[in-house]
Protein backbone atom coordinates (compact mmCIF):
# COMPACT_ATOMS: atom_id res chain seq x y z
CA UNK A 1 0.00 0.00 0.00
CA UNK A 2 1.40 3.37 -0.94
CA UNK A 3 1.47 5.73 1.38
CA UNK A 4 0.80 9.72 0.16
CA UNK A 5 1.73 13.14 2.24
CA UNK A 6 -1.20 15.63 2.26
CA UNK A 7 0.08 18.82 4.03
CA UNK A 8 -2.64 20.92 5.33
CA UNK A 9 -2.58 24.65 5.96
CA UNK A 10 -4.09 27.68 7.08
CA UNK A 11 -5.18 30.48 4.34
CA UNK A 12 -6.77 33.55 5.22
CA UNK A 13 -10.39 32.37 4.94
CA UNK A 14 -9.74 28.71 4.84
CA UNK A 15 -7.47 25.49 4.55
CA UNK A 16 -5.86 23.90 1.57
CA UNK A 17 -4.16 20.79 1.38
CA UNK A 18 -1.93 19.42 -1.28
CA UNK A 19 -0.19 16.04 -1.83
CA UNK A 20 3.47 16.13 -1.43
CA UNK A 21 3.85 13.14 -3.66
CA UNK A 22 1.67 14.76 -6.84
CA UNK A 23 2.61 18.06 -8.52
CA UNK A 24 -1.05 19.82 -9.02
CA UNK A 25 -3.65 17.79 -6.63
CA UNK A 26 -4.82 20.23 -3.77
CA UNK A 27 -7.98 20.17 -2.11
CA UNK A 28 -10.01 23.07 -0.34
CA UNK A 29 -12.65 23.73 2.57
CA UNK A 30 -14.01 25.75 5.70
CA UNK A 31 -13.35 23.10 8.44
CA UNK A 32 -10.68 20.31 8.30
CA UNK A 33 -13.00 17.30 7.13
CA UNK A 34 -14.05 19.86 3.99
CA UNK A 35 -10.36 20.06 3.55
CA UNK A 36 -9.76 16.15 3.38
CA UNK A 37 -12.89 15.16 1.39
CA UNK A 38 -12.16 17.51 -0.92
CA UNK A 39 -8.38 16.04 -1.44
CA UNK A 40 -9.64 12.95 -1.50
CA UNK A 41 -12.18 13.80 -4.19
CA UNK A 42 -9.66 15.66 -6.29
CA UNK A 43 -7.57 12.20 -5.85
CA UNK A 44 -10.37 9.96 -7.34
CA UNK A 45 -10.97 12.87 -10.01
CA UNK A 46 -7.56 13.01 -11.40
CA UNK A 47 -6.94 8.46 -11.51
CA UNK A 48 -10.68 9.06 -13.45
CA UNK A 49 -9.63 11.33 -15.76
CA UNK A 50 -6.62 9.68 -16.39
CA UNK A 51 -8.90 6.37 -17.42
CA UNK A 52 -11.23 8.78 -19.61
CA UNK A 53 -8.52 10.40 -21.71
CA UNK A 54 -5.90 7.55 -21.62
CA UNK A 55 -3.40 8.70 -19.51
CA UNK A 56 -1.56 6.88 -17.41
CA UNK A 57 -2.54 6.58 -14.11
CA UNK A 58 -0.16 8.07 -11.56
CA UNK A 59 2.16 4.84 -9.70
CA UNK A 60 1.26 6.23 -6.20
CA UNK A 61 -2.48 6.02 -7.70
CA UNK A 62 -1.87 2.67 -8.68
CA UNK A 63 -3.63 -0.20 -6.35
CA UNK A 64 -4.47 0.49 -2.91
CA UNK A 65 -3.05 4.31 -1.24
CA UNK A 66 -3.40 5.65 2.32
CA UNK A 67 -3.25 9.58 3.04
CA UNK A 68 -1.19 11.17 5.99
CA UNK A 69 -2.34 14.23 6.93
CA UNK A 70 0.25 16.49 8.28
CA UNK A 71 -0.52 19.88 9.80
CA UNK A 72 2.28 22.60 9.92
CA UNK A 73 2.92 24.05 13.40
CA UNK A 74 2.01 27.91 12.76
CA UNK A 75 -1.67 26.42 11.37
CA UNK A 76 -2.53 24.14 14.18
CA UNK A 77 -2.08 26.97 16.90
CA UNK A 78 -3.86 29.32 15.54
CA UNK A 79 -6.57 26.70 14.61
CA UNK A 80 -6.42 25.37 18.38
CA UNK A 81 -5.89 28.30 20.21
CA UNK A 82 -9.52 28.63 21.98
CA UNK A 83 -8.77 25.07 22.98
CA UNK A 84 -5.60 25.15 23.90
CA UNK A 85 -3.88 28.33 25.54
CA UNK A 86 -0.31 28.87 25.40
CA UNK A 87 -0.34 27.97 29.08
CA UNK A 88 -2.14 24.93 28.86
CA UNK A 89 0.24 23.94 25.77
CA UNK A 90 3.27 25.30 27.84
CA UNK A 91 2.23 22.41 30.71
CA UNK A 92 1.86 19.67 28.11
CA UNK A 93 4.88 20.71 26.12
CA UNK A 94 7.69 22.07 28.22
CA UNK A 95 7.83 25.01 25.40
CA UNK A 96 7.25 28.07 26.85
CA UNK A 97 4.64 30.64 25.79
CA UNK A 98 6.33 32.84 24.43
CA UNK A 99 8.00 30.68 21.80
CA UNK A 100 4.72 29.04 21.34
CA UNK A 101 2.94 33.09 20.81
CA UNK A 102 6.27 32.81 17.91
CA UNK A 103 5.41 30.06 16.39
CA UNK A 104 1.60 31.15 16.16
CA UNK A 105 2.28 34.15 14.33
CA UNK A 106 4.94 32.64 12.40
CA UNK A 107 7.46 34.90 14.01
CA UNK A 108 9.84 31.78 13.70
CA UNK A 109 9.58 28.46 12.55
CA UNK A 110 10.02 25.66 15.21
CA UNK A 111 13.11 23.25 14.88
CA UNK A 112 12.05 19.31 13.93
CA UNK A 113 12.97 18.68 17.44
CA UNK A 114 10.38 21.03 19.16
CA UNK A 115 7.75 20.23 16.51
CA UNK A 116 8.01 16.20 17.88
CA UNK A 117 7.84 17.57 21.00
CA UNK A 118 4.66 19.32 20.73
CA UNK A 119 3.30 16.55 19.02
CA UNK A 120 4.10 13.80 21.26
CA UNK A 121 2.53 15.52 24.08
CA UNK A 122 -0.68 16.19 22.27
CA UNK A 123 -1.23 12.28 21.26
CA UNK A 124 -0.14 11.69 25.01
CA UNK A 125 -2.56 13.58 26.00
CA UNK A 126 -5.30 11.79 23.11
CA UNK A 127 -4.19 8.83 24.05
CA UNK A 128 -5.18 9.54 27.78
CA UNK A 129 -8.33 10.89 26.76
CA UNK A 130 -9.25 7.94 24.79
CA UNK A 131 -8.73 5.74 28.04
CA UNK A 132 -11.14 7.45 29.91
CA UNK A 133 -15.11 7.12 29.94
CA UNK A 134 -17.83 9.16 31.93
Amino acid sequence: MTTLHAVIEKADANYSAYVEELTGVGGVGDTLDEVKTSLEEALVVLKEACIDYGDPIPEELQGEYQIVFRMDTKSFLQMYCKIFTKSALERLTGINQKQLWHYANGLSKPRPAQVKKIERALHQLGEELLSLEL
